[in-house]
């Protein structure tokens, strides 16, 4: 059996060019070989490609879709956040439970099912949905779950289910997918017709820094949501000491409510590339990465398609459109499920062959990035709306949206609302006028940002979604009447000490401690004190983490303690003595209460 998986291995390490840096496919091949990356093939890897083991370990053990202990034949991963859970995810998974005779988090001992939870997977317009496997269901009811469970009991897989298709791209033979696009409202921008070549014709016959030049005139800013100049970074990367230069694209969207980059990948991936190119011209690189969510395994042959038509129609390669000089050419590079990687260090360090662990700043991508070389990274929208402005000007652009933000932006709109799915509206559009477009005028709050954005409430509907005001990568969740606030920001608490890296002490330690008090909170135990605590942990947090996770994880209790403090004050109480009860005999009893089927009476003195 070991020469038979050294064979493989060697194998797979020889596809990849026995490149270290190209860890993350490695590892992932070898995964879908043997069902896990065991200890002796981490060392088998290390061996081949001349790391240390424990630098192959560091990998497979970073990432939620890597394993060292064999999974099952077949990997259900149910996503267990907050918008799914109001849609019935935890009854799902019940079902799911009671079919298979395991508890999630566990593998059957015949080997042929492994059941997980997983935070989102871009389908929250679309809820309860999972992965199976890389095939993505969705809209998953109670008697869905046990047809699933049938199926893959009797045949070992859900093939036989022939699960209908969804509209546009998704039906198209390279996909297959049970996802629906739910573009609801085209502006005209991204969704509109594109011809393949049209704005990298108007790129190379002007000069790099005159293409640099009209991306800053346009006012593009990033549309990853942390809206830094595009045009600025550009000219960063191209003003950077050093011949090789690289441009990568973050198709990470991993934030809570984001699904937006899906809808791009789905039906509009030549307009993204197309940008990339752009891209690679103004800054001289000759290679471009997407980074693409493990999530979204389903479009990569898809992907890979409308890659290689662009090498054939000369849009891709080298000598493009005949412009001596011009060479470049785009790679995917899969993800395997880490929220970090959507930070851009974090990304650069994975498509790098390591954990995604974040870098140091200074030095910036720009400076010093993918290989230890400048780099430009991007998002997908950002690269869509860079090649648009190349096709049709950048005057064309910059009327469009507000003074300070310019253009059209997707939203993600999920949860309590008539039209979930995916809006090109203008920036300066208010919370309010959104709310009236997706059937939700009767909101409690919105989630603007994620899962490291804003509660916003009610009173502030009348605030414009863009930089100056409410920034957000795409994300709007709508929270209906009879939602709780708290649970809210408790899911996002669990999803954030979940998806820490682990690297610095206040993201790691601090979000805990956060989670816990606000648990207190919400049991009825907390006393006025504890909000001020958790104001000020919250703030230090923010203050003193690492990187871009760590700097918005407090963000749910801080932003509903401003906007919501009435459901605090209603939950706290004041104590004489500084305490609270903090054992309830009913709980520690209910146990055995449900074991014996019968109430336990109590004497109290």
């Amino acid at each position: 059996m070991n020469e038979n998986l050294e064979a493989v291995i060697k194998e797979i390490c020889q596809k990849y060019a026995n490149d270290s840096a190209r860890m993350m496919d490695i590892v992932r091949d070898v995964q879908s070989v043997s069902g896990g990356v065991s200890k002796d093939a981490m060392r088998m890897i290390a061996a081949v490609v001349g790391v240390a083991q424990v630098e192959v370990e560091s990998v497979v053990t970073f990432y939620a879709h890597l394993s060292e202990q064999k999974k099952g034949k077949v990997v259900i991963r149910l996503c267990n956040d907050f918008i799914d859970r109001m849609f019935g995810a935890d009854r799902v998974a019940e079902t799911f439970e009671k079919e298979f005779g395991i508890q999630f988090g566990e593998t059957s001992a015949d080997g042929l099912v492994t059941l997980e939870y997983t935070p989102c997977i871009g389908m929250c317009d679309q809820p309860p949905a999972a992965l199976i496997n890389d095939k993505v269901v969705t809209w998953l009811s109670t008697d869905m779950a046990s047809r699933i469970a049938k199926a893959v009991k009797e045949d070992g897989g859900i093939d036989k289910l022939n699960l209908p298709n969804g509209d546009g791209n998704n039906a198209h033979p390279l996909v297959n997918a049970m996802v629906h696009n739910n573009l609801r409202e085209k502006g005209n921008l991204i969704f509109e017709e594109f011809v393949s070549g049209s704005a990298l014709k108007n790129a190379v016959a002007e000069t790099p820094v005159e293409v640099i030049k009209n991306i800053k005139a346009s006012r593009l800013r990033g549309r990853g949501g942390a809206g830094f100049p595009t045009g600025m970074k550009w000219e960063f990367t191209r003003g950077a000491d050093g011949d090789e230069k690289y441009v990568l694209c973050n198709a990470d969207e991993g934030e809570p409510g984001t699904f937006k980059d899906r809808v791009i990948l789905t039906e509009a991936p030549d307009l993204m590339f197309e940008g990339m190119t752009v891209a690679g011209y103004a800054i001289g690189a000759k290679t471009g990465v997407v980074y693409l969510r493990g999530e979204y395994q389903y479009l990569t042959a898809f992907l890979e398609d409308a890659l290689q038509k662009r090498r054939d129609a000369g849009l891709l390669g080298k000598n493009i459109l005949g412009k001596d000089g011009f060479d470049f050419d785009i790679r995917i590079q899969m993800g395997a499920g880490a929220y970090i990687c959507g930070e851009e260090t974090a990304l650069i360090s994975s498509c790098e062959g390591l954990r995604g662990d974040p870098k140091n700043r200074p030095p910036f991508p720009a400076q010093k990035g993918y290989l230890g070389k400048p780099t430009s990274v991007n998002n997908v929208e950002t690269f869509c709306a860079a090649a648009k402005i190349m096709e049709k000007g950048a005057p064309w652009f910059a009327q469009k949206g507000s003074q300070g933000s310019a253009g059209l932006k997707l939203f993600s709109v999920s949860g309590d609302c008539k039209k979930p799915g995916v809006y090109e509206l203008p920036f300066g559009t208010t919370v309010k006028e959104l709310l009236a477009k997706v059937g939700a005028e009767d909101a409690i709050a919105v989630q603007v940002g994620g899962a490291c954005g804003v509660t916003v409430p009610p009173s502030d509907f009348e605030k414009e979604i863009c930089y100056d005001h409410l920034a957000t990568g795409g994300s709007v969740i709508v929270i209906g009447p009879g939602r709780n606030l708290l649970e809210l920001a408790h899911s996002f608490m669990e999803f954030f000490e979940e998806e820490s890296c682990g690297y610095c002490t206040p993201c790691r330690v601090g979000n805990t401690l956060l989670k816990r008090r606000l648990e207190r909170v919400i049991d009825g135990k907390g006393m006025p004190e504890d909000l001020e605590y958790m104001e000020q942990l919250g703030n230090t947090i923010k203050s003193t983490s690492r990187c871009g996770l760590g700097q918005t994880s407090a963000n749910p209790v801080l932003t509903t303690l401003a906007n919501f403090r009435s459901l605090y004050d209603g939950l706290v109480k004041k104590s004489e003595d500084g305490l609270q009860p903090s054992f309830s005999l009913e709980k520690a009893v209910g146990l055995s209460e449900s074991i014996i089927g019968r109430k336990s009476i109590h004497h109290h003195e």
